[in-house]
């Protein structure tokens, strides 16, 4: 059963990358402090906004999608890692307000989050590799 964001219970079972799904989790949380090879500033993504935690959100294309607080209302950070170089990423950091800026990989700097994931999508860089 589809739970709303707010209400999944966290799972931090450690996670490795080939494990993390294609595809929104409905019924779980799981966080960036559980997998194994995030990188540390994935981690404290969200330190400097009043966020602790930070939650994966699905894979588009290449890129393994991370948000830092809320999806409306408040302050948020999301972070796009590369699931075949953890030192690939990219940050959007969206505002209460609903505005928003970061750099995507095309090296264009995107004031709509709409944009960024589009060029998340598109600058991919090659394919995930299927996962069993």
């Amino acid at each position: 059963m589809a739970l709303p964001y707010d209400q999944r219970p966290v799972d931090d079972a450690p996670v490795h990358t080939t494990d993390l799904p294609a595809t929104p989790t409905r019924d779980r949380t799981i966080v960036a402090s559980a997998w194994i090879e995030a990188p540390h500033e994935l981690v404290d993504l969200g330190a400097d906004l009043g966020h602790d935690r930070v939650d994966y959100k699905r894979r588009i294309g290449r890129w393994l999608l991370w948000r830092a607080g809320p999806a409306v209302g408040a302050d948020a950070r999301y972070m796009a890692v590369a699931f075949d170089d953890v030192s690939e990423r990219w940050a959007f950091r969206l505002h209460a307000d609903g505005t928003g800026q970061g750099e995507g990989p095309s090296g264009v700097v995107h004031e709509r989050f709409r944009a960024w994931k589009e060029d998340l999508r598109d600058h991919g860089g090659g394919q995930v590799p299927s996962v069993g």
